[in-house]
């Protein structure tokens, strides 16, 4: 039997909030923008996207997990949002981002508000992980009725062989 020669190495750790709704006055209003349907033909975009804003974990089949709405302007996918993760009763709002260039346009509100709303249709109760450093993004959140329920640390891992590990070491010249 051979050994196993796979480590484990902690890509990226993050402190991270949850948060739920719990206000649903806000899940009423109207988007500015108008939103559209994204599949599998819109993945490259949306990773794109994804390494542009570094959302959180997105992988190249992440949007076969739920719905993924965006907004086009001029044809170029500039924000997007989606679900991901369903526990009995709530599901999660995931890959909120909206592109640099097209911040403070109400975009990632709008995407909010459209998944808010799609959410509490089907009878559920949206919730969502945020990097605690991400102030921006829990202000927004919190204006649409989310709060706060715990925070967390966030680990990405990955699987590497020894051989991966030795070559990837920068030796000094």
């Amino acid at each position: 039997m051979e050994a196993d020669s796979q480590k484990h190495l902690v890509t990226r750790a993050d402190s991270v909030d949850q948060m739920v709704l719990e206000d649903t006055g806000a899940c009423a209003a109207q988007p500015a923008a108008p939103i559209v349907a994204l599949g599998v033909a819109d993945v490259p975009e949306m990773l794109a996207l994804a390494r542009v804003t570094q959302p959180g974990p997105f992988g190249p089949r992440t949007a076969e997990l739920g719905d993924y709405i965006g907004i086009r302007q001029r044809g170029v996918l500039v924000a997007m949002a989606g679900e991901r993760m369903r526990i009995a009763g709530f599901t999660e709002i995931s890959a909120v981002c909206t592109h640099p260039d097209h911040v403070g346009r109400g975009h990632a509100a709008g995407l909010m508000l459209e998944l808010m709303a799609h959410i509490r249709n089907h009878g559920e109760t949206p919730f969502l992980h945020v990097r605690h450093d991400n102030t921006r993004a829990i202000q927004l959140y919190e204006r649409l009725g989310f709060r706060q329920k715990r925070e967390f640390q966030l680990s990405l891992v990955q699987k590497y062989r020894e051989e991966q590990l030795r070559n990837s070491v920068k030796r000094p010249a």
